[in-house]
């Protein structure tokens, strides 16, 4: 199905983009965490190449493709290296990392649900694959990193949302049989516009309702340390 969309070339370039993308995110992570070299090198691995690795690994679309292309694997190096010898300049741009990120993320939700589909998944498995593809890698980043993941943290702009939203749209067009080039953009830029939006309004999801939970705000766990 993937073929039937995108030429195999365009594929490739929009793959290694997100995963470029990705890479650089988890690099600076490991850079504000104090990692060394070998630290940014895995956490940029991790984060670009996890949620793939992950759905292949269930699909049993083996070996995965991280394996088989040297260029999925060697993308996220050359980010870790940039990262290493520039995260002073990269930093000053991440904001363009941000929307780039946004972009991974509709791109990868979009695709990592027809990869399941045409592997044999149903369409809710498939959709949700499609999710744990856009942010699996950002998962394992988090927990390596010895943080809540942000996937789940309520201090944290709306993430997981627009990759639910962008699979889900993919799995009705699968069903309704409409799934062509202009609804598979539609869906990815949907998905991108979403986490956008979320960034610049800092859209949340709500908490339990009426929750009594001894958990401190941000605010109060600043004024009980001073």
């Amino acid at each position: 199905m993937l073929q039937e969309l995108f030429s195999p070339g365009v594929q490739h370039a929009l793959d290694i983009v997100g995963i470029f993308v990705f890479a650089i995110s988890g690099a600076l992570l490991a850079v504000r965490k104090n990692f060394d070299v070998f630290g940014i090198a895995v956490l940029a691995e991790v984060t670009a190449l996890g949620g793939g690795l992950f759905r292949d690994l269930v699909i049993g679309a083996v070996p995965p493709a991280a394996f088989t292309d040297l260029g999925y694997f060697l993308t996220p190096l050359l980010a870790a290296a940039l990262v290493f010898f520039l995260h002073p300049q990269v930093e000053r741009t991440q904001f363009a990392v941000n929307v780039f990120d946004a972009a991974g993320l509709g791109l990868f939700c979009v695709t990592g649900t027809t990869k399941a589909y045409d592997y044999g998944l149903g369409l809710t498995a498939s959709a949700t694959l499609g999710l744990a593809t856009a942010v699996g890698g950002g998962v394992l980043r988090d927990i390596i990193a010895n943080e809540v993941p942000s996937l789940v943290r309520w201090d944290r702009d709306l993430y997981a949302v627009p990759a639910i939203v962008g699979a889900t749209i993919v799995a009705l067009c699968i069903r309704f049989d409409t799934l062509n080039g202009f609804t598979t953009a539609f869906a990815i830029v949907t998905a991108f516009v979403l986490r956008l939006l979320a960034m610049h309004y800092h859209w949340r999801a709500p908490r339990a309702w009426n929750r009594r939970s001894s958990a401190q705000e941000p605010a109060e766990e600043k004024a009980t340390a001073q």
